[in-house]
């Protein structure tokens, strides 16, 4: 047993105390998916060919689907990744109950089952599985995978994506269970090879005898114990001289793999105390990050009315509020408490917004941790998102030189992180969606639950587990699950050909060559035809050196290696270059230099200082991304 998954439920056992997860820890993209839960009137009933293999029936009463929209689905994945030893076999068991009341007959949901980016099922319909009798019946089905031989451990990807070709009633998916067996290579062996402790025994024990080498391997092993026991006291010890230190090192804490181990992976840690009490997020200072109590925020969204919802995403609602006796407006984002979901991205975002100030970052106002809520408070940013100007919306199209001053604003937001602040910060989540306009119609970069702390001096990059959004991902850190800034400017990339040519970052339903945004532009641009894909408003409205050096710019984004791609305040620097061609054009004074040769502005003009705002730019230009690898 690898694992097992109580998809979109909380942690839970039965008979035989066999452990049932929750699988938060594992999705991909928490913001796309929703958990489900069936209500009373949905009796659970099996199969009969699964009376050999009946698992308790809370598993089946919970479910993850993607979020509502369903012009959205068609451009996500529910995805779910594992880390398995290479070199073996895995039996993928998944487990299915329709639980939605409104889903009674065959073909209204049906969806795609990918593993490892092979498709297993390509018309998965729950329903029609149960012989179309209705909602409520629950089965498994197994699939196999085999990894091939390598050194460390491989990711195994589980990914669902809704069927178009079927014309199903609703663009969704569901999957309630997952489990994940290992199976044994033909020797019996369930063992994984470790490549660092093999070379070891290979250099020090090159002809021992075979029982020598398991005594060598036994040594090793128990010898790790100890250390990791070590490790584990260390940690304790931390923990609690900081415990001993109190509020005069109140901005120091102890890392987040420790406070889970500690405090379990659910919720922040706070006392029995739950109506007045504060948790982890507490020992932030008050002049930084305001703690609002959990009556201020009911005050403020007219106890969550559903009026006020702005967006709802994996984490939990957004709602309109006012504070300050109804003078201020504020955005109020609030956990979702059943999904037990955030509590990382909660942290992340308290912990890098109370320190970060710039005039396109959203501002973090406030939180509230009270009833072990998950609540966080933001400047209300009036117009919404940019994809919302974009695509998809009755909001009218935007005039090509305002698009240019938004993207060179979320610009400018993107490379303070990047250089700004006293360490590198990596959004790892830069899309259109969290791209926010207020009433003057300036950009904020929003969003900060997936950001990471870029790599020291000494590092070239940071090694962490793939996390993003499908269309924006880098595809070097896809691959090798290695961050570096230049991960942001590839996504930043897509945003600019999303900006030009309002089309959205992955679309399933075009042809095969038009599905991912970025591989389609970047075909057409070194065609040299850009122009004939661009946002239909926008034709002729664009000065064609400004077009050359917009697309000069979105192409170099999104080079092949990270190292090929431009530092973001180069970036920044370039499109400022496009909307002065743009505006000398519309101002009828010509355009500035020669474009017709095969200098870009990255070579061709010296840089200058990349934001009018002094905020202690270091100045350092780290050039350290390939076409998107799709689940489907």
């Amino acid at each position: 047993m690898v694992v097992q998954l109580n998809v979109g439920g909380d942690d839970s056992r039965y008979e035989g105390d066999i452990s049932w997860s929750d699988d938060s820890s594992y999705i991909v993209e928490k913001q796309t998916s929703d958990t489900f839960y069936a209500n009373s009137s949905v009796k659970i009933k099996y199969l009969s060919s699964f009376n050999s293999y009946v698992t308790q029936e809370s598993i089946y009463r919970t479910a993850r689907t993607m979020r509502s929209l369903s012009d959205n689905n068609l451009n996500q994945n529910l995805t779910w990744v594992f880390s398995v030893d290479p070199g073996f076999s895995y039996l993928v068991r998944l487990h299915f109950c329709e639980i939605d009341p409104d889903i009674t007959k065959a073909n209204q949901r049906v969806f795609k089952i990918f593993l490892n980016n092979q498709i297993v099922e390509d018309q998965a319909d729950i329903v029609a599985w149960t012989g179309n009798t209705g909602n409520g019946i629950a089965l498994y089905k197994d699939y196999a995978v085999r990894l091939p031989k390598g050194e460390g451990q491989q990711d195994l990807w589980v990914a669902l994506h809704p069927n178009i070709a079927s014309k199903p009633k609703y663009y969704n998916v569901i999957l309630n269970g997952l489990e994940i067996f290992k199976v044994n290579d033909i020797t019996g062996n369930l063992a994984a090879p470790n490549p660092i402790h093999t070379s070891v025994q290979q250099r020090i024990l090159p002809n021992v005898p075979s029982k020598s080498k398991i005594y060598a391997k036994i040594i090793i092993g128990v010898v790790s114990m100890v250390a990791a026991s070590c490790l584990l006291c260390v940690s304790f010890f931390v923990v609690f001289r900081m415990k001993r230190q109190g509020d005069s090192n109140a901005s120091v804490r102890p890392p987040l793999w420790i406070m889970r181990s500690l405090y379990g992976n659910s919720h922040l840690p706070v006392s029995a105390k739950t109506n007045t009490t504060r948790g982890y997020a507490s020992s932030l200072s008050s002049d930084t990050c305001r703690h609002f109590s959990f009556a201020e925020i009911k005050a403020a969204t007219n106890n969550f009315s559903e009026r006020l919802v702005l967006g709802n995403g994996g984490f939990g609602k957004v709602y309109k509020g006012e504070i300050e006796n109804g003078t201020t407006k504020v955005a109020i984002k609030r956990g979702n408490p059943l999904s037990k979901q955030g509590v990382h991205e909660f942290q992340t975002e308290i912990e890098l917004l109370s320190k970060l100030r710039h005039r396109h970052l959203v501002s973090l106002i406030g939180y509230c941790e009270e009833n072990s809520e998950m609540i966080l408070v933001y400047d209300y940013m009036s117009l919404g998102t940019l994809r919302q100007h974009l695509y998809h919306t009755k909001n009218p199209p935007l005039p090509w030189k305002q698009r240019l001053e938004i993207c060179i604003g979320a610009a400018r937001g993107l490379h303070y992180l990047h250089t700004g602040a006293k360490q590198t910060i990596i959004h790892r989540d830069v899309k259109t969606t969290n791209i926010l306009l207020d009433e003057k119609w300036v950009a904020k970069v929003s969003d900060f639950g997936l950001s990471k702390i870029g790599p020291t001096s000494d590092d070239t990059h940071v090694t962490t587990a793939v996390k993003g959004s499908f269309g924006y991902l880098d595809p070097e850190y896809f691959r090798r699950q290695q961050i570096t800034e230049k991960s942001d400017v590839y996504s930043f990339g897509v945003v600019l050909f999303e900006v030009l040519c309002a089309k959205p970052a992955l679309n399933p339903t075009l042809a095969d060559e038009e599905v991912c945004l970025a591989e389609w532009a970047l075909q057409n641009q070194r065609e040299g035809i850009l122009d004939q894909i661009i946002d239909p408003y926008l034709n002729g409205k664009i000065a064609p050196d400004c077009l050359k050096t917009f697309g000069e710019i979105a192409e170099k984004c999104l080079s092949d290696e990270g190292v090929d791609r431009p530092a973001m305040g180069d970036v920044l620097w370039s499109l400022e270059f496009a909307l002065e061609l743009q505006e000398n054009m519309e101002g009828g004074g010509g355009v500035l230099g020669d474009m017709d040769n095969e200098e870009t502005p990255f070579s061709k003009y010296e840089k200058k200082d990349p934001d009018d705002i002094s905020l202690g730019f270091n100045g350092s230009r780290n050039n350290s991304w390939s076409s998107v690898v799709l689940p489907h």
